[in-house]
């Protein structure tokens, strides 16, 4: 009698990987790309950065803690996350009450609206970066020029990104050690393609995502934009230059991947990423927005539940 056949329920076999250990690694993997925006950006960037993570993490708990009744969960790192990324998806001189509203925006109808995290369609920061780029058009495309100087946060010189530039027709293409780098106007967290890069090999490495979606999504928008490249080269520029400028590479490594608004099948995840890049190119070559990467991701949320449905492992033992 004394041994004993215990059954319980799955899973029986634990990973150790956990919501916090998750969110704190992408956190980890995003670090370089934030040193790169604040030397870059100076005073806007951090005060950019410390609005939209700290009215995050109030909104979130307001909501739970007084709207929903329900335990507090912003020690799991989401919400910080959140309002990491959506300062990423903003330039460093955006008005402080703007940057409030996309936070507000971004977890009370992206992410608590649907039930907090892991009920969401979308991703909560891209909803918060779209609704004020419609809704503050202005303010939203107005980028500061990086300066290694003391930048101060709202008196900094302005220019046009590379992917206006592009959509004007001009010819005015920086250095690819700038595109690199990063010394080049546009968003917090999309200018350093290098720092990027750093953080996608960190994630790699410790296995918090896999390559499908971000390999995906780059090489599907190297494909197409380089075979309109092909067709006409006086008019489409060298696919790379697509791949490093704007949003691509920030929204690839760390906005698709996201493990709730993406499907959960190493297949589903490469039809997700290689249509993600295909709009991207249209919208980028022929839309009137210069950027399509927020756009593109938003879409394929909505479409993630369809690819889970129809793309699906082998069950057990089937045919």
């Amino acid at each position: 009698m004394d041994n004993k056949l215990i059954i319980s329920p799955s899973p029986h076999i634990h990973s150790g990987d956990s919501v916090n250990k998750n969110m704190y690694g992408v956190l980890i993997a995003l670090m370089p790309a934030l040193l790169v925006s604040l030397y870059f950006f100076g005073l806007g960037a951090l005060i950019v950065t410390i609005v939209s993570i700290i009215t995050c993490v109030l909104t979130e708990y307001v909501i739970q803690k007084f709207l929903s009744k329900q335990e507090t969960t912003i020690s799991d790192g989401s919400a910080v996350l959140t309002g990491l990324l959506l300062a990423f998806n903003l330039p460093s001189n955006l008005p402080i009450w703007i940057v409030i509203i996309g936070a507000l925006f971004a977890i009370g109808i992206g992410k608590m609206s649907f039930g907090g995290l892991g009920n969401n369609i979308f991703n909560p920061a891209l909803i918060g970066r779209v609704f004020l780029l419609i809704s503050f058009p202005a303010q939203m495309t107005t980028w500061p020029v990086p300066s290694v100087l003391p930048m101060t946060y709202t008196d900094s010189q302005t220019g046009a990104t590379i992917l206006s530039l592009l959509n004007e027709k001009s010819t005015e293409i920086p250095a690819y050690s700038d595109l690199i780098f990063g010394n080049m106007g546009g968003s917090l967290g999309e200018v350093s393609a290098i720092a990027l890069i750093i953080g996608l090999i960190y994630m790699l490495a410790k296995k918090i995502i896999t390559w499908h979606i971000p390999i995906s999504v780059i090489g599907s928008t190297f494909v197409f934009t380089g075979i309109m490249h092909l067709i006409n080269p006086t008019v489409y520029v060298n696919p790379l230059v697509h791949i490093l400028s704007g949003g691509l590479l920030l929204g690839a490594i760390f906005m698709a991947t996201d493990y709730v608004t993406s499907p959960m099948t190493k297949k589903g995840m490469l039809v997700y990423g290689i249509s993600i890049g295909l709009i991207t190119t249209v919208i980028r070559l022929f839309g009137a927005y210069p950027e399509g990467m927020s756009f593109a991701i938003l879409i394929m949320n909505a479409l993630t539940p369809l690819i889970n449905m129809y793309i699906k492992p082998k069950r057990f033992g089937g045919k």
